[in-house]
């Protein structure tokens, strides 16, 4: 049974090599900028993987993305790359920095606090380094989870729509990682919380319908849009203009 499993992998990865590649290539790159950044300043994932260490953290999650993907892309559910799908990318990076743009507003409103963002310039390599922790963690993970639970018996759904009942549930999960701190503290208007965590599932929505319809690296672009937008040039913009 495990001889069988491996020669399953190598043939998969055989079959798709450029995307295995192309996430390796990034799972690579974002963890020795972690590595990097870590050795500048110790303190700057310390927020976001309290004392985790976190060239650990980006080791073993990034390993185990790769893995999670692999098993995503065996199963037919979603793609890592595919070619010709630059205009799409663009659609949803667009889009993303619409919501971006919105929560700018949001802020010019309520005023997040001053030490929100990553400062500049280290904001420039967090950031993409970050999110693709973040992919990861909050889209991959359970996916892979979710979507072999709901097309196993009992529940037994045809994949299709195992998918999307699974793409539904996942846009969930960051933001309520993010607004439930936010509601436990009181550190902004119930308002603001509510219409945070509306506009967070959108964008989640937004990344896994790309994930689905495309690949990871049109979901993962279009974060990256996002904090270009949000935690990097209006990181540093706010400091100025609200402080």
């Amino acid at each position: 049974m495990f001889f069988e499993a491996m020669t399953t992998v190598k043939e998969l990865v055989a079959r798709e090599r450029p995307q295995f590649l192309l996430i390796a290539g990034l799972a690579v790159a974002t963890a020795g900028i972690a590595a990097a950044l870590n050795a500048g300043d110790p303190q700057v994932f310390t927020r976001f993987l309290g004392p985790i260490n976190p060239v650990i953290a980006f080791v073993v999650v990034n390993a185990g993305g790769v893995a999670l993907l692999a098993l995503l892309l065996a199963r037919g559910w979603f793609a890592i790359y595919r070619q010709g799908q630059n205009a799409a990318r663009l659609g949803a990076a667009g889009l993303a920095v619409l919501l971006a743009a919105i929560t700018v507003l949001l802020d010019l409103k309520i005023v997040f606090p001053r030490d929100l963002n990553v400062a500049f310039p280290l904001s420039l390599p967090f950031y993409p380094a970050i999110g693709f922790l973040v992919e990861i963690l909050f889209h991959v993970l359970p996916l892979a989870v979710l979507l072999p639970v709901l097309t196993a018996r009992p529940v037994a759904l045809a994949p299709a729509r195992a998918a999307w009942i699974a793409i539904v549930i996942v846009s969930l999960l960051e933001p309520a990682f993010q607004v439930t701190p936010m509601l436990a503290s009181g550190s902004s208007p119930l308002w603001a919380s509510v219409f945070l965590a509306v506009h967070l599932t959108l964008f989640n929505l937004l990344q896994l319908i790309t994930f689905k319809r495309y690949d990871f690296v049109a979901m993962y672009g279009a974060r990256l849009a996002y904090y270009a937008v949000w935690h990097v040039a209006w990181g540093a913009l706010r400091l100025r203009v609200l402080f």
